[in-house]
């Protein structure tokens, strides 16, 4: 039986692929750094930044940057402080990761040139179109149109 191969499945098949080689790459140059750091590194290269300002900045959610900044301060990436109140916190980069800026910003120029190379031999421009699926969801989401669908389609006791 071949696998269903729904737009969420393979998203998420197209996401862990690139993450994986990503992440690979990173390996192969001898950094300790994963792929989801690049959203709040680059955030934070603007200077230090709550949870809750990284989330609105990378369009990451509250809780996977919360996981991120975990993750990143466990490798020695960031530091936190507390913030104006008891509930935020402040993260920003440490002297390691600032060190590693160069290496990223190769490594980051390197994954661009890859990722055209792969628009190119798609002849589409994936992030072009993912950015416009994404556009077009905040106009009207997926729940409206699923909602919308459900109501033009016959029931299935019809």
């Amino acid at each position: 039986m071949t696998p269903a191969r729904t737009l969420g499945t393979l998203l998420r098949n197209l996401s862990e692929t690139l993450d994986r080689a990503v992440e690979a790459a990173y390996r192969d140059a001898g950094l300790s750094y994963r792929p989801r750091y690049t959203p709040v590194y680059r955030a934070l290269l603007s200077g230090p930044a709550s949870i809750r300002a990284l989330s609105r900045e990378t369009g990451v959610s509250h809780s996977a940057v919360s996981q991120t900044v975990a993750q990143m301060r466990r490798d020695g990436l960031v530091a936190l402080r507390p913030g104006a109140d008891a509930r935020e916190r402040i993260v920003e980069l440490s002297p390691a990761a600032l060190a590693l800026r160069p290496r990223l910003e190769r490594h980051w120029d390197v994954t661009e040139a890859a990722t055209l190379s792969l628009e190119r031999d798609t002849g589409a421009p994936i992030s072009e179109l993912i950015e416009r699926a994404l556009a077009a969801l905040e106009d009207r989401s997926m729940g409206e149109r699923i909602a919308d669908a459900d109501a033009r389609l016959p029931s299935a006791k019809e």
